[in-house]
């Protein structure tokens, strides 16, 4: 279906107005001119059979008018044919055309002459003896010795002229319908081969977004390179400003860091001096503020990179890179994993964010868990669904919706920050996705992770 505003309806319909006006203009022409030519015709042959007869009037020595001889047109024999002639004289018809029968054509009044012994040809449109319209010439003959002058009529059935242009306009409606459908047709064909670049263009576009290629390449016509050459561009100013960010991102952290080890040194050096109720409260703020560097820096990185054209990331190799380094930071608690994750299943997204929720994820559940780590996924409606569970203690549900706000520790025996879930959430609502807590069938935390799949 086509949108209401789609530019192919615009050059359609742009199209299809033109091709009819000008076809009922050329119809319309030529139906006229095709009526004008057969009229035409027809007063030709006419005129030529009113010469005929006012040729063959004549007075002998009887002084009495005759007509020498009869035309030869059968039409003129059978009456009401649609065909006529008739000779009047100043008392009235003298001679007329078997066709009338027993009807003689009343003329118009013809007060026109051009001297000399005739006066000139002149159409009318006169009642036929059967009440029909008949278009008529009429001429007006003088004899030498005659005494008045003689009109002579030839007419026939403007019925006739009407057929004709009737037949040729219906042809005509039917050769320029054909002719319009298979121009429109044509132009539906060129259309669509027109635009075909901007679906190339859109097409290369998608591929960008869901990450297959990079650039969009290949030739374009010279109307849209530009337009190519100017997205190109786009794309690599987006990829050069989005690399700039994690620098700084990595340079900031790096230059707030090393300060940070500096005044932990410090404060050992305070709590070995006799100083440990100074040195113990100092610690707890450098702690906090190393946490807060950690989770300010994880979501300024990942806005950085938000919607980044291109960026598409494999599942199944990411989550099996977290489980090998998780399986040697906890091999002395001989953890299993138990991984069911497709291998077709994308993030759309950036790689370092993936690893970060699911490094989180994964390792907070290897902290609770006291045999068993699962970690499954599923794809449906353009929404990737990343669980992470364990056989852990798990959390009650009312502490569940708590456990994601930065900083929530409920057991301060376990190491951690209490930063890892909000992360996490932040993380994960920055790609319009969410994670959502509950409890695990094997016993323990179940974590269900949110995200746009590519």
């Amino acid at each position: 279906m086509i949108a209401v505003n789609s530019l192919r309806l615009r050059l359609l319909a742009g199209a299809v107005v033109w091709i009819v006006l000008a076809l009922a203009a050329a119809g319309t022409l030529l139906a006229a001119l095709f009526r004008a030519h057969v009229e035409r015709r027809l007063e030709a042959e006419l005129t030529n059979q009113l010469e005929q007869i006012a040729a063959a009037l004549d007075r002998p020595g009887t002084g009495q008018l005759i007509l020498s001889h009869q035309l030869n047109d059968p039409r003129f024999r059978k009456p009401y044919s649609g065909v006529y002639w008739q000779v009047e004289g100043p008392d009235g018809p003298i001679f007329r055309s078997r066709s009338l029968w027993d009807v003689a054509l009343r003329l118009h009044p013809d007060a026109s002459a051009d001297g000399g012994g005739h006066r000139r040809v002149h159409r009318h449109r006169i009642a036929g003896p059967d009440g029909q319209r008949l278009i008529a010439l009429e001429r007006t003959v003088t004899l030498p010795d005659a005494p008045g002058a003689y009109r002579v009529v030839t007419a026939t059935d403007e019925k006739e002229v009407t057929e004709a242009a009737a037949a040729f306009t219906r042809t005509l409606t039917l050769s320029l319908g054909v002719l319009a459908f298979a121009l429109i047709a044509a132009v539906a064909i060129q259309v669509r081969i027109g635009l075909r670049p901007l679906h190339r263009l859109r097409a290369g576009v998608a591929a960008i977004r869901e990450g297959r290629i990079k650039r969009l390449e290949g030739p374009f016509p010279t109307e849209t390179q530009p337009l190519v050459e100017d997205l190109n561009a786009l794309l690599q100013r987006n990829e050069e400003v989005v690399t700039r960010g994690r620098i700084q991102a990595g340079n900031l952290a790096h230059g707030l860091k090393t300060p940070l080890s500096i005044l932990a040194n410090e404060v050992d050096r305070l709590a070995a001096d006799g100083v440990p109720q100074l040195a113990g409260s100092m610690r707890g703020q450098i702690v906090t503020m190393r946490q807060q560097i950690d989770y300010h820096l994880a979501r300024a990185r990942a806005a950085a990179s938000l919607d980044v054209p291109g960026a598409r990331v494999l599942v199944a190799p990411t989550v099996a890179a977290i489980q090998r380094t998780l399986t040697h930071l906890y091999a002395s608690r001989d953890l299993e994993f138990a991984i069911d994750v497709p291998v077709d299943h994308v993030f759309r997204g950036e790689q370092q964010d993936l690893e970060e929720m699911l490094g989180n994820l994964m390792d907070n559940a290897c902290k609770w868990a006291r045999r068993c780590v699962a970690a499954t996924s599923r794809s449906d409606d353009g929404r990737l669904t990343i669980t992470i569970e364990d056989d852990g203690p798990g959390l009650p549900p009312e502490q569940q919706g708590s456990a994601l706000a930065p900083g929530a520790r409920f057991d301060e025996k376990v190491p951690g920050t209490g930063l890892g879930l909000a992360i996490v959430r932040d993380l994960a609502s920055l790609y319009s996705g969410s994670i959502a807590l509950g409890s695990s069938s094997l016993g323990g935390l179940r974590a269900e992770l949110t995200l746009p799949a590519g």
